[in-house]
């Protein structure tokens, strides 16, 4: 019996080279997912970076200038205007952002592009043109469109999905701090008549005029030879003027003690003050360096002390405050009150006699209210009661050994640098600073802030 040949079999060879073929497609399409993700998902990650800080910019933006116009007529619509502003600014720079910049004109320009909204709270809800305390600015970019690259090879893979995008968010509004960048003044202040609850701070009310600096011929608050002047970072008269141009960057305690500076330092102080005036002389300081207020429209005041008691008067009338608001016998003078509306107008640009180059609140000083006896002579330490935000009405006027500062009682300038819902309610010098942004009024944080 011969023995049976087995044909080899020949099948398993041509199907095998099927297999492979599969295999090498699985294998490119997974190269080429790979390489989608690395290439778009590094795409998103820098333009998701790119609009965000574009957007931090525009809230940022925003919040500085509805601080400045709050109260004033259209303010929503000049915060609007400044975020987006600053939106199209960040895109038009020459750092990457020409895709974003194409964008905003594909989708028609930035009103269409970017979403700006108001609140008088951190947590919302935020609306247009929100309500009329408002005090946070909320700017989104819901929609970002992307470049596609190989994103459609992740469509075929994964299904289908949203066109490739990103979003940003962010809320920017006022943070309360310590009081910071203090003036070299003091004033007297009652530790008895403090009752914040009733607007009594250490005998001062909302619109108190008040003499801040005395002159030689005058019963100094403090004590003999003490004009108000605090030596904060030494005593020489470079320093007081410096001082009185920018302020300290300082920040003082209550309860701590300040050192009084002996002297009159009189042409110092009127050459440090009289630069929030636009008025340079002396020195080397600069507009550059220590531009005016946006408004420097002033009172003409003066200090009788022939009076029983001293008076500070306008044109040989006494001076009354109600309210904020100053007059005498021949009617209104130009106050706190009306200063904080022609701010809002020239922030607006809708004021005339605004400064060009003018800063906000550059007549706002922030002083140490202290505990004073009147008899403390010399340079003396004097227990800090806390600090009052006085509003500064004229440029101090250098006659002979005299260089007189008014001012008005404005607020409490102290602040407990914790964050809430509502910061502005903490009295205080403020900054305008970034929030995490909440997508409800359930306090849900946003992914995209």
């Amino acid at each position: 019996m011969k023995p049976r040949m087995h044909r080899p079999f020949t099948a398993l060879p041509q199907r095998q080279r099927g297999a492979v073929i599969v295999l090498i497609m699985i294998a490119l399409l997974s190269i080429l997912a790979m390489a989608a993700l690395a290439l778009d998902g590094g795409h998103m990650l820098v333009n998701k970076t790119r609009l965000q800080n574009a957007v931090d910019a525009a809230a940022l933006s925003g919040a500085k200038r509805l601080l400045q116009v709050s109260g004033a007529v259209g303010a929503a619509t000049v915060v609007e205007r400044a975020a987006r502003d600053t939106l199209l600014l960040n895109a038009s720079a020459l750092n990457g952002n020409g895709e974003l910049a194409s964008a905003i004109t594909q989708a028609g320009g930035v009103n269409s592009f970017a979403v700006v909204e108001l609140a008088n709270s951190v947590y919302g809800p935020f609306t247009f043109p929100g309500p009329a305390d408002a005090s946070y600015v909320r700017v989104s970019v819901p929609n970002y469109p992307l470049s596609p690259f190989f994103w459609g090879i992740l469509q075929v893979i994964a299904g289908p999905d949203p066109a490739k995008a990103v979003a940003a968010i962010a809320t920017a509004g006022p943070s309360p701090t310590s009081p910071c960048d203090v003036v070299p003044l003091m004033v007297c202040g009652n530790p008895a008549q403090y009752d914040p609850a009733n607007g009594m701070f250490w005998g001062y009310r909302f619109g108190d005029l008040q003499l801040l600096k005395t002159a030689a011929n005058d019963d100094s608050p403090i004590g003999p030879g003490n004009f108000q002047l605090l030596s904060l970072d030494g005593n020489g008269g470079n320093v007081v003027r410096d001082s009185l141009a920018g302020g300290i960057e300082r920040c003082n305690n209550v309860g701590e003690q300040v050192q009084t500076k002996p002297g009159n330092t009189v042409g110092p102080s009127v050459q440090g003050l009289n630069t929030r005036f636009g008025n340079y002389q002396g020195g080397n300081l600069s507009r550059q360096d220590y531009p005016p207020d946006l408004v420097i429209t002033a009172t003409d005041l003066k200090y009788d002390d022939k009076e029983s008691p001293p008076r500070i008067e306008h044109q040989n009338q006494p001076v009354t405050s109600s309210n904020g608001n100053l007059s005498s016998a021949s009617g209104a003078l130009f106050d706190y009150n009306d200063w904080l509306q022609a701010s809002a107008a020239c922030a607006a640009g809708t004021g005339s006699g605004c400064q060009s180059g003018g800063v906000f609140e550059r007549r706002m000083l922030k002083i140490v209210v202290g505990q004073c006896n009147g008899t403390d002579g010399g340079k003396t330490p004097i227990p800090v009661l806390g600090f009052g935000c006085f509003f500064v009405l004229q440029p101090a006027e250098h006659k002979g050994n005299e260089a007189q500062i008014f001012g008005q009682f404005v607020r409490e300038c102290e602040g407990d640098n914790v964050a809430g819902p509502t910061p502005i309610d903490d009295a205080g010098p403020q900054i305008i600073q970034l929030y995490k942004t909440y997508i409800d009024n359930n306090r849900t944080p946003s992914n995209d802030s």
